[in-house]
């Protein structure tokens, strides 16, 4: 994908997936273990959350002509959280362990719409050129938007096998 447009369709395209999907699930099916793993539903949608932060704060950054303001956790796990990405999801399964699912999709799904939203604001020569904002290093920021899509189409594809395969959790089969 290369233009603007194909990239932000995507991006709706798998939120309604995601939607689709998580408004056929009950609260019992949201929180139970994706056995043999011990995350659940309701664990991998506050993960895309917690990443898609630092998604956001790249695209405010853009926008106001600034540094990304990361999350704290950037920092905490930092310099570069992604470059020990099993030690930074571990972490961010423990602090949003606790949070109820009426919490994790309403952060999740404002969080998104506001991600479309940002986008679209942005030009997209800016969207696009390499090198624009230093701290993507040499890629357009535009790998910051197809990063977040293959993100939320790897986690609902290994989500849709797993449901194929094991049916839905708290379900006969």
């Amino acid at each position: 994908m290369n233009d603007k447009q194909q990239i932000l369709t995507a991006l709706q395209a798998v939120f309604s997936r995601w939607q689709e999907l998580l408004v056929s699930l009950n609260d019992e099916q949201l929180t139970q273990p994706l056995i043999p793993s011990t995350w659940t539903v309701k664990d991998v949608v506050a993960h895309m959350w917690s990443w898609q932060q630092a998604s956001v704060a790249r695209a405010e950054a853009a926008l106001h002509g600034r540094e990304p303001d990361y999350p704290e956790w950037w920092q905490k796990m930092g310099p570069d959280p992604e470059e020990d990405v099993d030690r930074t999801n571990a972490w961010l399964y423990q602090i949003n362990l606790g949070k109820p699912w009426s919490s994790v999709y309403a952060d999740w799904e404002a969080q998104f719409l506001r991600y479309l939203e940002l986008n679209q604001q942005i030009p997209e020569t800016d969207l696009l050129e390499s090198g624009k904002y230093p701290w993507m290093r040499s890629y357009p920021l535009s790998a910051s938007l197809l990063g977040s899509l293959g993100h939320h189409e790897e986690h609902i594809e290994t989500l849709l096998a797993w449901l194929g395969e094991h049916g839905k959790p708290g379900s006969a089969g």
